[in-house]
């Protein structure tokens, strides 16, 4: 199994610690006046989702997780899981609800997606950083509102919903970062 040192610490790595995978989420360079460098590493367990700090000299090194990435099409909702289905082998997957969290908001029939598998298992979906959704249902703009920063809720094709500015209609398509749950951009009118 191959290893990483702290010089190859950063975030997004994944590890192994106490033979459960971790995902790095954040990492600090500490160096103080005296002694060694430091690293306060963040991580996630991928398994659970719980957190844990840890910090690590200059020289120490963790164990890479056991995990492989591949590319999976979402397919369909049942119930509060997820199916996907490998874009290679035509395998199929399933993500409880738990594991998806969120991600229901961001997910259409045929999107392309990233799974992560642990020991064969889905543990981990990471849909595209951006998507383009269909405005379903918003309340029209106020006329003669036209100041900056002028927003407000609007629900999109997957039954979520997003700030907005104030010029988004029914029927517009816009683009939303799914690290942050933000609008983007309108795409189409």
């Amino acid at each position: 199994m191959a290893t990483y040192s702290t010089s190859d610490f950063r975030k997004g790595l994944k590890v192994q610690i106490d033979g459960e995978p971790y995902v790095m989420t954040e990492m600090n360079f500490v160096k103080p006046g005296k002694g060694n460098a430091m690293y306060k590493c963040k991580m996630r367990n991928l398994i659970r989702g719980t957190m844990l700090d840890r910090t690590y000299k200059g020289g120490d090194s963790l164990e890479s997780a056991d995990v492989e990435q591949t590319d999976v099409t979402f397919l369909y909702r049942q119930g509060e899981d997820y199916v996907f289905m490998d874009s290679k082998t035509y395998e199929q997957y399933e993500l409880t609800g738990e594991q998806g969290g969120d991600l229901w908001k961001y997910l259409k029939d045929g999107m392309g997606c990233t799974i992560t598998l642990y020991n064969g298992n889905p543990i981990l979906l990471d849909p595209p950083n951006q998507v383009e959704l269909e405005v379903v249902d918003c309340a029209p703009g106020a006329k003669g509102d036209t100041a900056t920063n002028v927003t407000k809720p609007a629900k999109v094709e997957t039954g979520a919903e997003f700030t907005v500015p104030g010029f988004i209609k029914i029927g517009n398509v816009i683009k939303v970062d799914t690290r942050t749950g933000e609008y983007v951009e309108r795409v189409s009118n």
